[in-house]
């Protein structure tokens, strides 16, 4: 069956509203599984666990769509602009990018049923990290849902608070180990939960990078100096914080 360039546009807005849906759900699921670190509640931690499946089905069943549309297109040589090829690119990568973050949501649930009832307190430090995770997770969806490189820029910058908090929690739970507070295990339990958070935000900054491509048709990349715009082949970097 044809397609039409305003069907191609009318059905890469349906895909992409279904993706934010599914980045609403996924924001959900981290915030109840970072709760269920300071509860102890394994049995919620099992139910939040078992929910990584939905996730997974929705993620093959949207790339499939993209996939699906994108073969139409080309199948019936639809007049597609460089924009639209862009949104559904950006769709498709988006789309593994939150998978991933349920899946490192679900590995922080594996380490609460492994805590158990232990009544260690991690540092409150912990607490902060998560629930700015949460924040820089539902910041990377709405800029995706918007297709809005300024906030896409606010997610990139998030990403050295999130390593500072690491580095924090970290030493704090040396400390603790050293001093008797908190057992090794623990300890190695926190480590693993608080790396699964750094991951989370690298993936927000992945999506976010997908973001800008996609609004400015620039690429983002990382360098000892900091986040920068690379324009396409033959023109000149600027920094992140630069005009968009």
């Amino acid at each position: 069956m044809s397609i039409s360039p305003d069907q191609f546009s009318d059905r890469v807005s349906q895909i992409r509203s279904r993706l934010v849906g599914q980045g609403h759900l996924v924001s959900d699921l981290v915030e109840q599984v970072f709760t269920t670190i300071f509860d102890r509640d394994t049995e919620k931690a099992r139910v939040l666990i078992s929910r990584d499946d939905e996730v997974d089905q929705a993620d093959i069943e949207i790339e499939r769509e993209a996939v699906d549309l994108m073969t139409r297109a080309a199948q019936y040589t639809c007049p597609v602009e460089a924009g639209q090829i862009r949104s559904l690119l950006t769709i498709v990568k988006v789309n593994n990018e939150l998978e991933r973050v349920a899946d490192a949501a679900s590995a922080i649930a594996a380490r609460v049923i492994a805590l158990g009832e232990r009544e260690s307190l991690f540092p409150k430090t912990t607490r902060v990290m998560t629930n700015s995770i949460v924040a820089v997770l539902r910041e990377t969806v709405r800029a995706f849902g918007e297709v809005d490189a300024i906030r896409a820029k606010t997610v990139l910058a998030s990403e050295g608070n999130t390593l500072a908090f690491h580095e924090l929690i970290s030493r704090d739970a040396e400390t603790r180990v050293a001093d008797g507070r908190m057992a090794v295990d623990t300890a190695f339990d926190l480590h693993a939960i608080i790396n699964q958070a750094v991951i989370m935000g690298d993936h927000c900054s992945n999506v976010a990078e997908q973001v800008i491509y996609e609004a400015t048709g620039t690429i983002v990349r990382h360098t000892d100096a900091g986040w920068i715009e690379q324009d396409l082949p033959g023109l000149s970097a600027k920094d992140i914080d630069g005009s968009v």
